[in-house]
């Protein structure tokens, strides 16, 4: 499984990247927005300093919801940086562009995916990434887990070559449940790696450890 981190913020970017197990960076306008990145250039400028500091893909959404828009876009994201993923909603012109991008050789990341028909599609049209909002799901009382799920038979029934992406994750579980799902790669805060990290009993453990070797030593 894929570990991607989901925001803006270089900080948090550098500190999962420091932990050797970040696989990649998604973004979107409103973590942009919240990190105080505004305008063309300046958005820009930021994608390049998240692909210095990663090895991995880096998904830069689109603005534009018309296919011209959305091809004009793309086409200068993919020119920015050969690890950029070009992040494309799930509406009808989006479909036809991650085609076009996938016909050219352009890597895509289907967003804002909500049903496995809407994955199916993003699949069919080539998306290189899908990505299924679960923690969205879950905040209006619907399993958004079993949506991974769905998304998952599907995939493995046609072999579609299309890694689900399992986004909105909100906190460590979601990352295990995902996981034993098969989700390709998850994205999230950094809370949600750093969690992993932790168990009481591995501190209970590590402090009697301790203890034990200060009464020796």
């Amino acid at each position: 499984m894929k570990f991607f981190i989901d925001t803006a913020n270089l900080d948090q970017i550098r500190e999962a990247q420091d932990l050797g197990v970040l696989d990649g960076v998604t973004t979107n306008p409103s973590l942009m927005a919240k990190e105080g990145i505004t305008g063309k250039d300046n958005i820009f400028k930021h994608y390049r300093k998240i692909c210095d500091i990663v090895d991995g893909d880096v998904s830069a959404e689109v603005i534009a919801t018309d296919y011209d828009g959305i091809i004009k876009e793309g086409e200068e994201l993919a020119e920015l940086h050969e690890q950029i993923i070009v992040k494309v909603p799930m509406i009808k012109d989006g479909i036809k562009a991650i085609k076009y991008f996938s016909d050219k050789g352009i890597k895509t990341n289907c967003t804002l995916v909500f049903s496995a028909g809407q994955a199916l599609l993003a699949a069919k049209a080539g998306a290189t990434y899908v990505s299924p909002f679960i923690g969205r799901l879950d905040d209006i009382s619907t399993d958004g887990l079993n949506l991974i799920a769905e998304i998952r038979l599907i995939y493995d029934n046609y072999e579609f070559e299309t890694q689900i992406l399992a986004a909105s994750v909100r906190h460590t579980m979601h990352v295990i449940d995902c996981a034993k799902l098969g989700a390709d790669v998850m994205t999230g805060p950094l809370s949600s790696i750093e969690g992993l990290l932790k168990h009481p009993l591995t501190d209970i453990g590590l402090a009697k450890f301790l203890e034990d070797y200060n009464k020796g030593n």
